[in-house]
């Protein structure tokens, strides 16, 4: 290829590529002006700290708040060690080449399942044959898998980006494997590992289909007193607001309100991923 002809092919893939971008961040103005302009008029102090009221149809969502970041801070600390111990073992000590194939096979497996299928799978296995009932230990067990993929993914691929100079100090100098992996390569991994774990944690937030059959319900007025008690969960709230409530235009302002929220929620959940790697980065 001529070099007038590689160069109008690099002109016309970045240009696609901008224009890409563009078109993304256009959607995402267009769904927050949306959302902001819809949903800003039901936003107070009342809304924010009182529970729902009269059929769901006064009040506010402060059980909602509570329930979401309980599942989705619960479901973090299930699934973290299992999937920080899966990234290790697969960049540290894994040498079946077959045998990390399927491991990895398995895990991109997992990312691709609908949500709605880990639902059901925590409704069978969580609430029905260990007996969790829906409660919160279901939920966060259920949300805990459904997250596990991003979180190994994420570790893996910020502890193989250390570099083998680290290791090879660290050995030198007398250091066991075990030793150098927690002293030094786990330390030097720690933003990518964080940013994975927090945008994996804004995931969580924002599911539905999950939390549905496993840790929402419909309506409760009182906090959970245990991690066996549902608990009510923004997502869930907007889908119930708006498909199954007894007076839906009614709530369209609560609706609109709850998900504007939950958007600022997830939104300050990736701000502060990419806070703390780049505060992290700095230290390393």
């Amino acid at each position: 290829m001529a070099l007038g002809q590689s160069k109008f092919v690099e002109k016309l893939v970045f240009g696609i590529f901008r224009i890409s971008a563009f078109i993304n961040i256009l959607a995402l103005t267009l769904f927050l002006y949306f959302i902001v302009k819809n949903g800003i008029s039901a936003i107070s102090w009342e809304f924010l700290t009182s529970p729902p009221k009269d059929m769901m149809t006064k009040g506010g969502i402060f059980p909602c708040i509570v329930g979401t970041f309980i599942l989705s801070f619960g479901a973090l600390v299930v699934s973290m060690p299992f999937g920080i111990g899966t990234a290790i073992y697969l960049s540290e000590y894994a040498n079946n080449e077959f045998l990390v194939r399927i491991i990895r096979l398995g895990v991109n497996n997992l990312a691709g399942v609908p949500s709605i299928v880990f639902g059901l799978f925590g409704l069978a296995f969580f609430a029905t044959y260990l007996k969790f009932r829906v409660s919160i230990l279901t939920g966060i067990s259920t949300l805990g898998i459904l997250i596990l993929p991003v979180i190994i993914s994420t570790a893996e691929e910020a502890i193989s980006s250390v570099p083998s100079t680290f290791r090879e100090a660290s050995l030198a100098l007398g250091a066991t494997k075990w030793q150098t992996i927690k002293k030094v390569v786990l330390p030097a991994a720690l933003p990518g590992i964080l940013t994975g774990s927090i945008l994996s944690l804004s995931r969580a937030a924002g599911e539905t289909a999950a939390i549905m059959y496993t840790a929402a319900v419909f309506y409760s007025p009182h906090l959970p007193k245990s991690i066996f008690d549902p608990v009510m969960a923004l997502p869930y709230h907007i889908y119930v607001l708006a498909t199954a409530g007894t007076e839906i235009e009614k709530t369209r302002p609560l609706q609109y309100g709850s998900a504007l929220v939950l958007v600022v929620l997830i939104l300050l959940m990736n701000i502060t991923a990419i806070y703390i790697r780049a505060k992290k980065q700095d230290k390393v």
